[in-house]
């Protein structure tokens, strides 16, 4: 009797087939395998509202967003990717969760903390859970990198961030929708209303629920764009939670509406391949819209 196939190699072997399909052949699987997962992409955008205080004018925000270290992605490329962090001169910066692929198998954490540590931002560095941060019995393996770190981990709470005119916006960060308990009711508790407020979620989906709580902006992650991308046919991958908002600017409801950006991350998982979907920094600039 034949084995059973591992649900890697049958993701392996069907994308192998895709590729042959398509005439891409060895040729594809080596860009998809070895290039594309190289190919660092540093979107900019606005961030415009009304409620951004003048103080905030042109203030940086650099998200960045599912390392999965360990799988096909190791510290030397972690390295280098917080050395052009800090060469974007971000004032605050947030992980937006899935730090490493399977924490209990890590063996390097004692060269991951100095680097999360040499990242720069005076308005701080704050960062959620993903599903990763919580699988392979990693909650607190994940706790205690961050925190050694110095970055605050918002975990259903809230956190007021001040400018040095002493005008306010407020960060809020929820717990992964997948393994964790998220609950944006008790994360926004102490946040005042009529203020500027960004949401840090993972799975991008959380968007549909949060346009209900007059949160103006939502970071996510999680998806990897897809992380595989078919022309013609779509996502080879796109997870529980990320099926609606796969990756980039979504506007979402009429009044006052929410604005979602979906960020493609840095490592893969499940596959180790990129396609048609670049690894991504985001810069963020905050102004003022009166």
């Amino acid at each position: 009797m034949a084995k059973k196939m591992k649900r890697r190699t049958f993701l392996k072997s069907t994308f192998g087939t895709i590729l042959t399909v398509l005439g891409l052949s060895s040729g594809g699987y080596l860009y998809a395998n070895r290039i594309e997962p190289s190919l660092l992409e540093i979107n900019t955008l606005e961030i415009k509202h009304r409620l951004i205080p003048n103080g905030f004018d042109e203030i940086k925000i650099l998200q960045f967003s599912d390392t999965h270290l360990g799988f096909q992605y190791n510290v030397s490329q972690f390295q280098k990717l917080i050395t052009k962090m800090n060469e974007l001169e971000p004032d605050l910066i947030v992980f937006t969760g899935d730090l490493l692929d399977e924490p209990n198998k890590f063996n390097q954490i004692n060269q991951i903390v100095p680097l999360l540590t040499k990242l720069k931002a005076p308005l701080g560095k704050y960062c959620i859970f993903g599903n990763h941060d919580h699988g392979g019995y990693g909650s607190k393996i994940y706790q205690n990198i961050m925190e050694t770190a110095n970055f605050t981990i918002l975990l259903n709470d809230s956190k007021a961030i001040e400018a040095k005119d002493g005008s306010k916006i407020y960060l809020i960060g929820i717990d992964d929708r997948m393994l964790g308990r998220p609950d944006l009711q008790l994360a926004q508790q102490h946040v005042p209303d009529n203020v500027f407020k960004i949401l840090l979620s993972h799975a991008p989906d959380v968007a549909d629920e949060a346009a209900n709580h007059q949160i103006p902006w939502q970071l996510s992650g999680h998806s990897h764009g897809g992380q595989v991308q078919i022309p013609f046919i779509g996502a080879l991958i796109i997870p529980p939670y990320a099926q609606n908002y796969p990756e980039g600017y979504y506007s979402i409801g009429e009044k006052d509406p929410l604005s979602l950006y979906v960020n493609r991350g840095i490592g893969t998982t499940r596959l180790p391949f990129r396609f048609m979907a670049k690894p991504e920094l985001t810069l963020f600039t905050l102004k003022p819209n009166k």
